[in-house]
């Protein structure tokens, strides 16, 4: 265990927005979302939010402000990364995206050729206009599209269909939209290795420059604590909760390691090597923004349920919506907008090397050799069990087979 300093704030590089609006609910989701009217109608909460999130921007920006200076100072860089997700942030209007990214260029700075990403569900209903969305300035898409199988789209609760997914694509590669990436999930009900190849197949016959391949997983929210006034996690509903404990008891750990295995392979020899653990992209598309995360660099974030982190504590935002609006947006105006409710933790130094060093191993670089000295004993066990190998420059990364152990070897880090 370190015994150093504890780390020191710094200001961000990355900026996440979450935007918590669908359609409807898919009953494996455990993002903060609200679906139905309040996303979409006459009785849309859409631009309350707008106004709310404007809001807590102004907010960030005022105290880094005061922290650090405005940006573009020594100790404030201009952005490098902003990321819209969701929810299906591509709901909103791209002349309410162009105004939220002018805000944020305005308060946050943005650096030449940052990455902006969105991400976007294909339906011809959900994807909105991706050249107005290219045009207010988003340069990479992420398109939810979890399987190519139509069997497969229903079980999990999705309302597009294979083909939409093939015209998603399409749009946005018309629409300028420089980097396209497609998340499946494996592991889910009803898929077999055959359904899974096919998926893959058909994935890659569409040419995106990134996929993210995800094994369905069906966390209790409740139970681990995380909802509540200021829980960034809402209640899991009654309907979703009866799904997920049907589509638990159908899961197969060995079936779900030959869909991972398979999923690297055909990736790898399709031009897209792994660079984190569910991530595979074509050379110079990985997601920067996730990157800032895999990397522990500091990062902001809006919206209810958000995140962020200054390199000495996490900060979030509570999950309900009511809530998060209430703090900011006054009904009758006379109020002025406050911090939403949320928690925060701090971090000293030997929490700090530990997270450096479990999410140094999900990516392909992996970690300095030298980082692993103060965990021998549980880099010992992985080295005999052919968990890590030897990678370039002095550096310990996981194999194939630790990759699918992972949080086996993360266990005995922490």
């Amino acid at each position: 265990m370190t015994t150093g300093d504890a780390p020191a704030p710094a200001a961000p590089v990355a900026l996440y927005v979450h935007v918590p609006f669908c359609r409807s609910l898919c009953p494996y989701c455990d993002f903060v979302v609200v679906a139905g009217a309040a996303a979409v109608g006459p009785r849309s909460r859409v631009s309350s939010y707008l106004r709310a999130v404007a809001a807590e921007l102004d907010l960030r920006a005022d105290a880094l402000d005061t922290a650090f200076g405005g940006p573009g100072s020594d100790a404030r860089p201009a952005l490098e990364t902003v990321y819209v997700g969701g929810g299906t942030p591509s709901l909103l209007p791209a002349g309410a995206m162009a105004a939220l990214l002018d805000q944020i260029r305005a308060r946050f700075g943005l650096a030449p050729g940052a990455e902006v990403t969105l991400e976007a569900n294909p339906g011809p209903d959900d994807r909105g206009d991706l050249a107005g969305l290219a045009r207010a300035g988003i340069t990479r898409i992420s398109i939810g599209a979890q399987s190519l199988q139509p069997a497969e789209l229903r079980a999990l609760g999705r309302r597009h269909r294979p083909a939409d997914v093939a015209d998603a694509v399409a749009g946005a590669r018309e629409a300028g939209i420089a980097s396209v990436s497609i998340d499946l999930l494996y592991d889910v009900p009803g898929q077999t290795l055959a359904s899974w190849t096919e998926t893959l197949e058909a994935a890659l016959a569409l040419g995106p420059d990134h996929v993210s391949a995800y094994a369905l997983t069906l966390d209790d929210p409740e139970a681990e604590g995380l909802t509540g006034p200021s829980g960034d996690h809402l209640p899991t509903p009654p309907g979703a909760r009866r799904w997920r404990e049907a589509a638990r008891a159908a899961q197969d750990e060995d079936r779900a390691a030959g869909a991972y295995g398979l999923a690297d392979a055909m990736l790898e020899a399709s031009g897209y090597p792994w660079y984190e653990l569910s991530n595979w992209a074509r050379p110079g598309h990985q997601s920067r923004h996730n990157l800032v995360y895999w990397e522990r660099r500091p990062y902001a974030a809006v919206g209810p349920g958000a995140h962020s982190f200054d390199g000495a504590m996490r900060q979030w935002n509570a999950a309900p919506l009511d809530a998060w609006m209430a703090a900011l947006v006054s009904a009758s105006g006379g109020i002025a907008p406050t911090m939403p409710p949320g928690g925060a933790e701090s971090l000293d130094a030997a929490t700090a090397e530990t997270e450096a060093l479990f999410l140094g191993l999900r990516l392909a670089r992996g970690v300095p050799r030298n980082a692993v000295l103060s965990r021998i004993d549980a880099f010992a066990w992985a080295a005999e069990h052919g968990l890590i190998e030897d990678g370039p420059g002095e550096r310990v990364r996981l194999t194939l087979r630790g990759r699918l152990l992972s949080n086996e070897l993360f266990a005995r880090i922490v």
